[in-house]
């Protein structure tokens, strides 16, 4: 009998992926329910949480950019962008490297006054200014002349609209007793959504009460909470597709440790370039 070999082929299952498009949610031909929202994690709330305190009186030194326009001050290190639209105008200061604390100082706000210079105003009036912006260090020159906002200096570089409200403009310097202040705002808090399918970058605005931001979670209508993380200023990023879910968020304020949940802020038909607010959420 002769024996022959047969060769049987090689049978590759191949399995599509695609790539290009995450699934979305809901599926076409399922109507979208609002799910009730579960009970969220209970992390641990500052003493005086939703009435952020006034802080103590500390001493530093305040120098302003830019002219009476204050059109320099747009932009800025924190990504408020258009400070008119976003609600900052110009009450506004960049801040020393030791505040800006590589952007976690963005958002908060401080009571600034002049003190101990004939430079300042009768009464030595006080004006609240929200962190915008980084006063970047100057190491060619000294932090004593100069290089104000060199490490360790606190110091605010306030827009000029600001700086003329507490002392002559002239001076071009003027020492200043400043303190953390609540930050007052009306609504709730605003996320704008920026990136592509699948990178999810979220400015967040409009944070009262510490006005600070530590970090942030974020769940779509399919997920759980995933952690963001910091990108620049007061934008948080995420490697997700979540399009055609709903976004809740999640946020830690830097200087009390507190957490607030926004429920759904974006419905799933949210778009890139949109900002959403949480109405009635806020710290």
């Amino acid at each position: 009998m002769e024996l022959k070999m047969v060769a049987f082929p090689l049978l590759l299952l191949l399995i599509p992926v695609n790539l290009v498009a995450c699934r979305s949610w809901p599926k076409k031909g399922i109507s979208y329910r609002s799910p009730s929202p579960p009970m969220a994690p209970s992390p641990p709330l500052y003493p005086g949480a939703g009435t952020y305190q006034t802080g103590s009186w500390n001493y530093a030194y305040a120098t302003f950019y830019g002219d009476e326009g204050a059109a320099e001050t747009m932009g800025g290190a924190c990504g408020y962008g258009n400070l008119y639209q976003t609600g900052y105008g110009t009450a506004t200061a960049a801040l020393s490297t030791v505040l800006f604390n590589n952007g976690v100082g963005c958002g908060g706000c401080y009571e600034i006054k002049c003190v101990d210079t004939p430079n300042c105003y009768a009464g030595s009036p006080s004006i609240v200014v929200t962190a915008t912006n980084l006063c970047p260090p100057n190491w060619n020159l000294p932090s004593d002349n100069g290089g104000w906002c060199n490490p360790p200096r606190e110091h605010f570089d306030l827009s000029k609209p600001a700086f003329i409200q507490i002392a002559v403009w002239t001076a071009g310097i003027v020492p200043v007793a400043y303190r953390r202040e609540p930050c007052n705002k009306s609504g709730g808090i605003h996320f704008n959504l920026q990136g592509n399918k699948w990178w999810l970058l979220v400015l967040i605005t409009n944070v009262a009460g510490p006005g600070d931001i530590s970090s942030v979670s974020i769940k779509g209508s399919n997920t759980g909470w995933m952690s963001m993380t910091h990108n620049w200023g007061a934008s948080f990023q995420i490697f997700q597709c979540l399009e055609g879910q709903s976004l809740s968020f999640m946020i830690t304020a830097a200087t009390t440790t507190e957490t607030v949940t926004a429920w759904e802020v974006a419905p799933p038909d949210w778009a890139l370039g949109q900002t959403y607010s949480s109405e009635n959420t806020q710290f």
